[in-house]
């Protein structure tokens, strides 16, 4: 597989890996490309690269990483091997630093002054719910004022006018908490918005980390990215991106934005958030705009998925050394699912708790034996159906804190968690193996 060090390039390797679907039909902007985009995804067919895009001059590429297949594409290793290179990546002492450069791709083409204009990219309106044209694939590029320190992140922005955006911050983000450090937390914050990017880039925006998170992507292609500083604001983009973005946030000129689909899979309510000013958009020859399909595979997938099943699988093997863990995309990151080799009946209800302090999202937690496969929401069922008595093998957590946006807990998070044990237990009955056909090439026998 040749070496993946930009969008084009990741491109050229989902292609080579069959798992890219060139949409050449013409689509329109008003949720008939989020519906292909979101079909794609559901049907695990590849990411979809949009190349006639009614009303834009630039194709529009999503569903990058959206599966295990893909996220293996992404990181450059086989899809059994996901967790343990996020594992690694995400270890501070990995971390490769990113490494300055005068020029970079985006250099090519600029609009600023009197004629700019946001019309210029072709932003999606994805959901029919979503209030307007959100941008959700850029990234979010800022630095620390007092330490210096660089940020990647994820923020939703609703276009308000040709230069104008609603960028929606929450209150854990490190972004807020740059420009309220300052000695004046209401002057305009200096941010950059860098789209069409490495996936090495966009998982790192997903992690959630004390460190500039440009260094676990330097980790995951075993180099420092290379960055470039703005035209008009002194942060350092990565300089292999289709388009940046350039402008100041203004903490205290507020305007509501929103509703928009989010992770949990309802529409989120419209919040009172600070606006952004565009000084300059920047551009490659010929770009591809990214976007992201809201409340979606790649949503989740980026924000909960690769970031968090590391993390879970540590809580877990501290008991089990050999257990395998996956937190399902369809799931919005509620759900934790723990295989194991039971040797005692009481492991699974241990395994459970565990599972669910390993991270504040994690609600539900199915523990299943070797047999069923974690990544097929069809075999989970199955266990659920049948090695679960509901009396016997479920507990539940009342009172405990999740998420503040989780749609089952109240408006601080806090809800019932519960444990599952869905695995065999054969001290209760004994039926043997599960029924098993071995799959076959069915063209032998089709053609």
């Amino acid at each position: 597989m040749s070496e993946i060090h930009d969008l084009r390039s990741y491109i050229d390797a989902l292609e080579a890996a069959g798992q890219l679907a060139r949409v050449k039909a013409p689509v329109g902007l008003e949720h008939e490309l989020a519906d292909v985009a979101a079909s794609l995804a559901r049907t695990d067919t590849g990411a979809g690269l949009f190349e006639n895009v009614v009303g834009a001059d630039w194709p529009i590429f999503c569903g990058g990483v959206t599966s295990h297949r893909r996220a293996a594409v992404a990181l450059g290793c086989r899809p059994d091997e996901i967790v343990d290179v996020m594992d690694r990546v995400l270890e501070v002492a990995n971390g490769i630093a990113p490494v300055p450069v005068d020029a970079a791709a985006w250099h090519d083409n600029c609009v600023a002054g009197p004629e700019l204009d946001t019309a210029v990219l072709p932003v999606p309106t994805h959901s029919r719910g979503d209030g307007g044209a959100f941008i959700t694939g850029a990234v979010t590029v800022a630095t620390d004022p007092i330490s210096g320190r660089g940020n990647l992140g994820y923020n939703r922005m609703l276009r308000l006018g040709p230069r104008r955006f609603g960028f929606n911050v929450n209150e854990w983000r490190d972004v807020g908490t740059f420009w309220k450090s300052r000695p004046d937390p209401d002057a305009p914050f200096p941010i950059a918005l860098a789209i069409g990017l490495d996936p090495a880039v966009m998982i790192a925006a997903g992690v959630k980390t004390p460190v500039d998170e440009l260094l676990i992507a330097g980790a995951i292609r075993g180099r420092g990215v290379e960055v470039c500083r703005g035209r008009t604001v002194d942060v350092a983009v990565p300089a292999a991106a289709e388009i940046v973005v350039e402008g100041h946030l203004h903490p205290a000129r507020r305007q509501s934005e929103g509703p928009l689909a989010e992770f949990h899979g309802y529409h989120g309510e419209p919040w009172n958030s600070p606006t952004l000013e565009v000084t300059c958009i920047s551009w490659r020859d010929d770009p591809v705009y990214q976007t992201i399909i809201p409340g979606w595979y790649e949503h989740v997938y980026i924000g909960n998925v690769l970031p968090r099943e590391p993390l879970l699988r540590r809580f877990v093997r501290h008991l089990d050394p050999t257990a395998d863990v996956h937190i399902p995309p369809y799931a919005n990151g509620f759900l934790a699912v723990i295989r194991i080799d039971r040797d005692n009946p009481g492991t699974p209800k241990n395994l459970a708790m565990a599972a669910l302090s390993a991270h504040i999202n994690i609600r539900n937690v199915i523990v299943v034996d070797r047999d069923v496969d974690i990544h097929e929401p069809s075999e989970i069922q199955w266990a659920l159906t049948n090695r679960v008595h509901w009396g016997d093998d479920v507990f539940t957590v009342p009172g405990a804190q999740g998420h503040e946006m989780d749609p089952v807990a109240d408006q601080r998070g806090v809800g019932t968690k519960v444990g599952i044990d869905a695995t065999y237990k054969r001290e209760r009955r004994e039926y043997g193996e599960r029924v098993s056909y071995p799959a076959v090439d069915l063209s032998a026998y089709l053609s």
